[in-house]
């Protein structure tokens, strides 16, 4: 039996003005205001009789030059590869340093952290917010090795073998003790925690730390100045999304973003009225604020996850309707333990499961996958590339660590994240474009690459798809996006 949100039929009308389709003029004015507010040039969205909204070049582009670099609206960090990697949870940079990077992973590696398990993820709360926050010391990296003679013994001679290091050492790496070789040529920002004293998200500066608190995780945060109405609920929510699907949190950072916006603007509005002498202050739902506090959601194309998530190949065909279902259960789930941890009864449609799962379907039909280069890849590849004599100098430092990580030491920050002007790109299986990240982009912003010449006026496309695969196979992929594309190439190759 199909279980019923009673918020949906509380606030039917409200439900069907936000997720109201808004009119061209709208979403005109929205992308320009954007494009002029983030200062990029070159491009402009328009909208496209046959394809709701589209990219535009205003300028010629170059092959090979860099097109767009969107700031995300709402993006997370896997939950997986938080053991692997220390990002700044807003824009995802690397932070602390090589040697933190390096000894932090050994060291939860080395106390067997696993992801499959929801309370494993307190471990990082009891490693030392010191070393988070500590800066590699000076000087040459011999002064500090004069306790670790016997490191190069430390890694097994066998490749098949696991390489272990001993964990004075490791602790040494995280606290700044122990300074690997060419190390200062990777400097990394200092850690900065979360100012709510979560102990979970750091930053790669203060401006990061306060933007984050101010969009959503003054309501997301589980530490002790958090504003949640229940951090217990909120820390319930968060291991149900991790142990299930981490999309789940996406969507939390979505409504706690709209509840504070909300409130923004209604503080502002008051204060309006107060100097207006008019005031009506009142604790109940404006509906116009709050549609203006969702107006970056309602720019998305959106359907509700359950009906658009594509049918995993392990389900067969009959069993549709209950995997549908099933999925519904799920996001509803999710959504009592986001209203038990952070509702706002002035902002209570937002907590209808019709809304949710749109929000949940605007992440599944226009996320981009999140990835930042890890330094650490990059650190090891210079010291391999150093010339001859140096070069076995310093790997007689660093060789035990590069053992000890194995094969994943190169392993990158990996998240997903949901873009606006880049939602917006149309697909084609022969595009002009691509999100492709330079040597140079090191944030978790999407960097957009034109393929080919691109001329102003044309439209600047994407493919969602390998744009190698056959027909029929592209075309099954792209079913699930709800669209049949009809791009020059598939015209062509169509039988």
């Amino acid at each position: 039996m199909e279980t019923v949100c009673p918020v949906d039929a509380q606030f039917g009308n409200e439900i069907s003005a936000l997720l109201n389709p808004p009119s061209p003029l709208q979403v005109q004015g929205y992308f320009e205001d954007l494009i002029s507010t983030r200062q990029w040039r070159g491009i402009k969205v328009k909208q496209n009789g046959e394809f709701g909204k589209g990219v535009y070049a205003d300028m010629d582009f170059k092959e090979g030059e860099l097109v767009l670099k969107d700031q995300m609206l709402v993006g997370a960090q896997h939950y997986s590869n938080k053991i692997d990697c220390l990002v700044c949870s807003f824009c995802f940079r690397f932070i602390g340093s090589i040697e933190l990077q390096i000894g932090r992973r050994l060291y939860l590696q080395d106390i067997g952290v696993s992801v499959n398990h929801g309370s494993d993820m307190e471990t990082f709360k009891h490693i030392s917010s010191d070393c988070y926050g500590t800066d590699s010391c000076d000087g040459k990296y011999n002064s500090h090795l004069k306790n670790f003679d016997n490191l190069g013994n430390c890694a097994s001679s066998s490749s098949k073998e696991i390489f272990s290091i001993p964990r004075e050492v490791v602790e040494s790496l995280m606290n700044g003790e122990l300074v690997l070789p060419h190390s200062k040529e990777f400097s990394l920002p200092s850690a900065v925690p979360c100012p709510g004293g979560c102990g979970e998200a750091y930053y790669c500066s203060k401006s990061c730390a306060e933007a984050d608190w101010e969009l959503s995780h003054s309501l997301l945060c589980t530490g002790e100045r958090s504003e949640s109405l229940c951090r217990k609920a909120l820390m319930k929510f968060i291991q149900h999304a991790n142990e299930t699907n981490d999309i789940f949190l996406l969507a939390g950072k979505v409504i706690a973003s709209t509840i504070l916006r909300y409130r923004k603007l209604k503080a502002t509005h008051l204060k309006e009225q107060k100097k207006s002498a008019t005031p009506n202050i009142s604790d109940c739902l404006d509906i116009s604020l709050l549609l203006e506090a969702w107006k970056p959601i309602s720019m998305g194309h959106k359907r509700r996850w359950w009906d658009c998530v594509a049918l995993p190949d392990d389900v067969d065909c009959s069993d549709e309707a209950a995997f549908r279902m099933e999925i519904r259960e799920l996001a509803f789930t999710s959504l009592q333990l986001l209203k038990a941890a952070i509702f706002d009864k002035e902002c209570e449609p937002l907590f209808s499961l019709e809304i949710y799962g749109h929000i949940i379907g605007l992440f599944e039909l226009n996320n981009l996958d999140l990835v930042v280069a890890s330094p650490v890849e990059d650190y090891f590849l210079y010291i391999d590339d150093l010339p001859y004599p140096e070069k076995q100098e310093a790997e007689k430092i660093t060789r035990p660590f590069l053992d000890a990580l194995g094969d994943d030491y190169s392993v990158c920050c990996q998240g997903t994240a949901f873009f606006p002007l880049q939602s917006c790109m149309n697909h084609s299986c022969h595009p002009n474009a691509k999100a492709f990240k330079r040597e140079e982009d090191r944030d978790g912003q999407a960097a957009i690459i034109s393929l080919k010449p691109i001329c102003k006026g044309e439209e600047v496309t994407i493919s969602y798809v390998d744009e190698d695969l056959p027909f029929e196979e592209r075309q099954a992929l792209l079913a699930d996006y709800g669209f049949k594309c009809k791009c020059p190439k598939c015209l062509a190759e169509e039988p």
